[in-house]
């Protein structure tokens, strides 16, 4: 009888006491008795594979939010191109897609305004070489200030119609032959065409846009976060924009005080380094938004983890070209840093890249193709 009770109690201690159970690493796998080890390579194999070592130690992994984001062009990098005054399309000198440089004719234009104001420059002008050859001291000084009025207004004019100087003293030199009208539409800054609205031939009011021009050295991304998330989000804040497997960095540059009334999302504008050309305007990504200091832990690369009979693993640097896998409890992953719970201790050295090269000799070792 108090052998039966003293049975039941040890299984009931059995079912409330949690027993660590060590995690499995592989090593029958690495190798066979009697088998070459797949995992066994010399220097120049090493570097075939791209292996690279290092030794695990612990880094600060910031806490991170993440969220949708969507792709627009940096408006404050963005310039419309628009005639000043009503005129014709009469030629096209850029495209859709072509990068421009400041100052580059982007479209030929013809006015009716324009030709009376490049007229009375040029009537303007010579007045004023003729007053200005005689000196103040052979007319009156009203007459004079008349005549370096009335050349400076005229220059004026053309100014606020879009003529650079460059384009005004070109008309000078040329004379009333080219006054008819006609002139040059400037890019103002250094950009890409994203956007050319019209054709040859179409009459233009004044304030139409011709062209969108985008400098694409920085987009926005803007991220669709819960009104929770959004609060913990600070100005400059560090983000990370994942999109067709790569990583761009950025900066929280503003964070909307209202919520979107259809998506119950606060928009956060995140300005990301486009030197690249790696995002484009209207893409969807993930972005990826650091919200705290964080805090210490074990980790290793993402890439140095692989999945091996359903376990994540790491591979170990045994010494003299020797690896072996090693099953670990891989926790989550931020900026890059897969944190390791459970399976390797510190100072460990493990296959930092490469990893996937060892894999791969691991398996074909297995099918019996090494």
């Amino acid at each position: 009888m108090k052998n039966r009770f003293f049975v039941r109690g040890l299984l009931m201690l059995a079912t409330t006491v949690a027993i660590p159970v060590p995690m499995p690493t592989f090593a029958a796998e690495a190798g066979r008795a009697g088998e070459a080890d797949p995992l066994l390579l010399d220097a120049a194999a090493i570097r075939e594979a791209g292996i690279a070592v290092d030794t695990l130690a612990a880094r600060r992994l910031a806490d991170e939010i993440k969220a949708p984001g969507d792709v627009r062009a940096d408006a404050y990098s963005t310039v419309l191109v628009a005639p000043r005054v009503e005129a014709q399309v009469v030629g096209r000198m850029a495209k859709l897609g072509d990068e421009v440089k400041a100052g580059q004719p982007l479209l030929r234009l013809s006015s009716v305004p324009v030709a009376e104001a490049q007229g009375a420059l040029i009537v303007a002008e010579q007045d004023w070489q003729r007053i200005a050859a005689l000196g103040p001291q052979a007319v009156s000084g009203r007459r004079y200030a008349e005549a370096k009025v009335a050349r400076d207004q005229a220059r004026a004019k053309l100014r606020a119609y879009g003529l650079a100087d460059d384009q005004i003293a070109a008309l000078l030199r040329k004379g009333s032959a080219a006054a008819d009208g006609s002139f040059a539409l400037l890019a103002p800054v250094a950009a890409r065409v994203v956007s050319d609205d019209f054709l040859v031939g179409q009459r233009v009011e004044a304030g139409s846009t011709l062209f969108t021009l985008v400098e694409e050295g920085t987009v926005w991304v803007v991220a669709h976060m819960s009104p929770r998330d959004a609060e913990r989000v600070t100005g400059d804040a560090v983000a990370r924009i994942d999109a067709h497997g790569q990583v761009a960095s950025g900066k929280v540059i503003g964070r909307a005080h209202a919520t979107d009334e259809r998506t119950r999302t606060v928009p956060v504008r995140i300005a990301v380094d486009n030197r690249r050309d790696l995002l484009h305007p209207g893409e969807m990504v993930e972005a990826r938004i650091v919200t705290g200091s964080g805090d210490d832990a074990l980790a290793v690369p993402a890439e140095a983890i692989v999945l091996l009979q359903g376990q994540t693993t790491v591979f170990v640097d045994r010494g003299q070209g020797r690896f072996a896998p090693m099953a670990v409890l891989a926790g989550d992953t931020r900026d890059g840093w897969t944190v390791v719970r459970q399976g390797l201790p510190a100072g460990s050295r493990y296959v930092r890249s490469g990893a996937f090269a060892l894999k791969a000799r691991l398996l074909r070792s297995q099918l019996g193709e090494e």
